[in-house]
């Protein structure tokens, strides 16, 4: 007897008529467009993979390993070499995701565990107006306001206060002008704050008001709580929502290009200048006169593309393994 029979017959005996699904002629079409639209972005990324490395094999293969291992970028005598801006964009990123990460992780737990209802929805929408904010609009505020106050209330006092051949020397070693690595670094850091704030506390709010409740039943302090019950909890979503956060300061472009300093040498100290492989594209693409210096700038995108692409995957693939 098959399950459609048994349906029938059980149907029959409760005295309930059986339904049949009625036959739509514009289920078919249905069923292709959904497939359709499912497949459309596997194809548009396919085409975009296709097209970077179309475009960017005659730098790799006239330049080869040497394009990922040298810092020399000299559209003059046609030398390209993409080490500086790999290493400026992991060390901007880097340092942005420390910044911001312990921030961001305050203001979910506030949120979600000691805000007053009545000034929780108030700050919520106020960080996700932050993650709104268009890039450039950060940028030209790093630049116009922060640039300047960092270099003459930070930079420039640390410089003068170094004592010759110390290690806060090294550090701070630079043009004191307020355009470095780590000015970017914290211009990229409030940029992504609001957003893994947002996240964080969406995941916060997932966890069972039971779990919580059970820790304070036994005795627990809200800090107690929060670093032996409520993280542990949900540790690989925040792992998650980490590289995600990574993923966005990887790929920012105008922040960066207005503050880093667009250097494609190795940065020497934090107050040095530096590029990122999207500063160096926005900079350059537009004057890019000859064939080979267009490959190049298209096979820094194509980096670029496999170190986020990579970053989020991972991302995608820790959140889905997350459980709630």
């Amino acid at each position: 007897m098959t399950s459609e029979t048994s349906a029938s017959a059980v149907s029959a005996a409760n005295g309930v008529k059986a339904f049949k699904p009625r036959f739509d002629p514009t289920d078919p079409i249905f069923r292709w467009v959904s497939f359709a639209a499912a497949t459309l972005l596997l194809v548009v990324l396919a085409g975009i993979i296709g097209s970077l490395v179309v475009g960017g094999w005659p730098a790799l293969s006239h330049f080869g390993i040497k394009f990922f291992t040298d810092s020399s970028w000299n559209p003059v005598t046609e030398q390209y070499g993409a080490a500086g801006p790999i290493v400026g964009t992991i060390i901007s990123s880097g340092l942005a995701l420390v910044f911001a990460l312990p921030i961001a992780v305050g203001v979910a737990v506030y949120l979600t565990q000691f805000c007053p209802r009545s000034l929780a929805q108030p700050l919520s929408t106020a960080v996700e107006l932050l993650a709104g904010i268009p890039s450039i609009v950060y940028g030209m505020w790093g630049l116009f306001v922060f640039a300047p106050f960092f270099a003459a209330h930070v930079q420039l006092p640390l410089m003068m206060a170094a004592k010759p051949g110390s290690l806060l020397e090294k550090l701070t070693a630079g043009v004191p002008n307020g355009a470095n690595v780590f000015t970017a670094s914290v211009i990229l850091a409030i940029m992504i704050l609001p957003y893994m704030a947002a996240v964080f506390r969406e995941l916060f709010r997932s966890i069972p008001p039971q779990v919580r409740e059970a820790a304070f039943g036994l005795g627990a302090t809200p800090f107690e709580v929060t670093t032996s019950v409520i993280i542990p909890y949900v540790q690989k979503g925040m792992i998650g929502v980490i590289m995600l956060g990574l993923g966005r300061a990887l790929g920012e472009t105008m922040a960066v290009t207005f503050i880093i300093g667009n250097s494609h040498r190795f940065p020497k100290s934090l107050f040095d200048s530096s590029a990122t492989l999207a500063s160096t594209i926005a900079n350059e693409f537009a004057e890019a006169t000859t064939d080979m210096h267009t490959s190049a700038l298209v096979a820094l995108g194509l980096v670029l593309f496999l170190i986020t692409f990579a970053v989020l995957a991972a991302a995608r693939a820790l959140l889905s393994s997350q459980r709630y």
